[in-house]
């Protein structure tokens, strides 16, 4: 076995996130587990390492070729890429959409248009979330940006921001990590799906050829199931 390992290419697995549930602390959160999953699987003469780089530098050496790994969580509208041509892509592993957070006993009502006119939207600095612009607008919301999603809906816990546009899945997270309860309404916003997937460069084409099968079936696995539970 330890040879087998020696013998093995370890495939660097980039992502630009940074915040839980996908990355959680040091070495946790879904992306860290879905590495150690596939390791586990015994891939013939791979082993994957998840690496964070800057959501910038990422996007630079994938778009100029560059880049000596693979890349998890990513879409394939985010590098012009719809039709699939530029890069390897797998199946969605994960699913999620943009949500507005409010304070329930604020009365707030995100769907109603123009409704929060001068009111707070907790958003993370430096982001930019174009399908969330003409929903902005529409509501008349005043950016308040944060260094991250945990800090907006903690800034949202106490009252320091009307809403926040966040991922369904940090918002449920933290509202499971900090026994929110239902002091927190969910409104899902008009934006596209999340469908978070590998991107592979095409000069990794032999490992797409054994990492795509793997993810086509993840759905449908128990086990996988299991972890992501602990996320939901």
């Amino acid at each position: 076995m330890l040879f087998g390992y020696a013998r093995a290419e370890t495939v660097t697995v980039y992502t630009s996130a940074n915040f839980a549930p996908l990355v959680v602390g040091d070495d946790g959160g879904v992306y860290a587990d879905l590495v150690a999953y596939l390791n586990r699987k015994n891939l013939p003469e791979l082993r994957f390492k998840l690496n964070y780089l800057p959501r910038k530098r990422l996007q630079m050496m994938v778009e100029e070729n560059r880049l000596d790994g693979i890349v998890i969580g990513m879409m394939p509208h985010w590098f012009d890429d719809a039709a699939q041509q530029k890069y390897l892509w797998t199946v969605p592993f994960a699913l999620d959409r943009f949500v507005a957070v409010t304070r329930t006993a604020s009365g707030l009502t995100p769907a109603v248009p123009g409704s929060m006119s001068g009111r707070s939207l907790g958003l993370v600095l430096g982001y930019v979330y174009p399908e969330l612009d003409g929903w902005i607008q529409q509501q008349g919301l005043v950016r308040n940006d944060a260094i991250g999603e945990e800090v907006n809906l903690e800034k949202l816990r106490l009252g320091r921001v009307d809403c926040v546009a966040v991922a369904e899945s940090v918002a449920r997270y933290y509202m499971k990590v900090h026994a929110v309860g239902d002091a927190f309404q969910l409104t899902a916003l008009p934006s596209r799906q999340t469908e978070r997937r590998f991107l592979v460069p095409h000069g990794k084409a032999a490992v797409y050829q054994q990492l795509a099968p793997v993810i086509r079936k993840l759905r449908d696995d128990p086990s996988w199931q299991r972890i992501m539970a602990r996320y939901e």
